[in-house]
């Protein structure tokens, strides 16, 4: 590899992160892998298996053994807790690593692994002091001091859509109104679904898609690509679980998600009410019931229906980091705020940092960004 030592720093332990050091491992690649919480996996390590009588193609086993290959890969060095603070890039790349606070984490998000692979949660602050025996000490994890590397990969990942801008939808006021990743945490921690409320189980359920993302009053105008394929996985799960539920999919239009979706979705639809609206609002009624107010496409007229449960597929936003990493590592920003790769410079962006991507095409793109990152190296072997 010509004068360079092929050693690779990869910023972020999302799936993207994974793949690309997995990649660049596989091509005898020294890889340093600086992750700034106290686990891998990013979000969609807290994803649930959503395999009902045969496997949906979620991507969630793949994130799994990503993450224990990686774990267990002898060119590959993790750095938990740990962030870059700056960047030298005269001459060679040298990064400055510095340990991230610990804090009470968000809640439902995955935080740690014991002993035996079991991931716990953080929900409060308190809760990093209780982890379970044998979890590694996330108060001692982090590295320091200066990281001499050849080339970058900038995996950082994305933000969910916070809900809470949404106020017409009522997070975090009405308990029954939930994320699809507070539903994706319920049914791995449970597998079934219980209203916060009450903790019976919904016999009505309405996904709401697009909150967050193509919104023009929120000058959101992507598509986040996943919402589709993710609610109407989750929909099939819930159903394997429990026939009778009733579920309808607030929708603008379905997103194609690969060969394997129109198949799915056509089946899909004798299960699942599909409903081409976007409600406009949600009110609490009794026993805690939500009711949405939208406007029927055909006739035009507004119109109300009741929900036990509601469900807000987020959309995905730029990482809370991008501005900060685009300045650092001197890569261009999109119009739409995402990270854009500049191809020869050294630095390489992966996954949803660069923009909203299934978990699948996640793994496909970072395999691919590890080949560029190989070529500039001086060649793949």
């Amino acid at each position: 590899m010509n004068e360079k030592t092929g050693r690779v720093m990869v910023v972020g332990g999302g799936i993207a992160g994974l793949a690309a050091a997995l990649e660049l491992s596989r091509q005898k690649v020294n890889v340093e892998l600086v992750e700034k919480s106290c686990f891998l996996g990013g979000h969609s390590i807290g994803f649930t298996c959503k395999a009902t009588d045969k496997c949906l193609q979620c991507g969630a086993c793949s994130v799994e053994q990503a993450l224990k290959d990686v774990v267990n890969d002898p060119l590959i060095t993790v750095h938990l807790r740990t962030r870059v603070k700056q960047v030298d890039r005269s001459g060679s790349i040298t990064a400055v690593l510095e340990k991230s606070p610990v804090d009470g984490g968000t809640p439902g998000i995955l935080t740690g692994f014991s002993r035996h692979n079991a991931p716990f949660y953080v929900k409060t602050a308190a809760d990093i002091d209780h982890a379970p025996e044998g979890a590694e000490d996330i108060h001692n994890m982090g590295s320091e001091g200066e990281l001499a590397v050849d080339a970058v990969v900038v995996a950082t990942g994305y933000t969910p859509f916070d809900p809470n801008e949404k106020a017409t939808y009522g997070y975090g006021k009405w308990e029954n109104v939930i994320t699809g990743m507070e539903l994706e945490n319920m049914l791995r921690e449970n597998a079934s679904v219980a209203r916060p409320s009450d903790g019976k189980a919904p016999e009505k359920i309405a996904f709401i898609q697009c909150v967050g993302s193509r919104d023009e009053r929120l000058g959101h105008l992507w598509c986040s690509e996943v919402c589709c394929a993710y609610a109407l996985r989750m929909s099939a799960t819930v159903k394997h679980k429990k026939p009778e539920t009733d579920i309808s999919v607030f929708y603008i239009d379905i997103q194609n998600a690969g060969k394997e979706f129109p198949v799915f979705y056509q089946q899909i639809k004798s299960d699942v009410r599909f409903v081409r609206t976007i409600p406009v609002d949600i009110y609490p009624v009794e026993e805690g019931r939500l009711q949405l107010r939208h406007m029927v496409e055909a006739e035009g007229t507004p119109a109300s229906e009741v929900f036990d449960l509601v469900v807000l597929s987020v959309g995905i936003m730029p990482g809370q980091d991008t501005a900060t990493t685009a300045k650092m590592f001197d890569i261009p920003v999109t119009e739409d705020g995402f990270l854009d790769s500049s191809a020869d410079s050294g630095v390489f962006v992966a996954g949803t940092a660069g923009g909203p991507a299934s978990i699948a095409d996640t793994i496909a793109g970072s395999g691919k960004t590890a080949f560029e990152a190989m070529k500039y190296l001086g060649g793949i072997k």
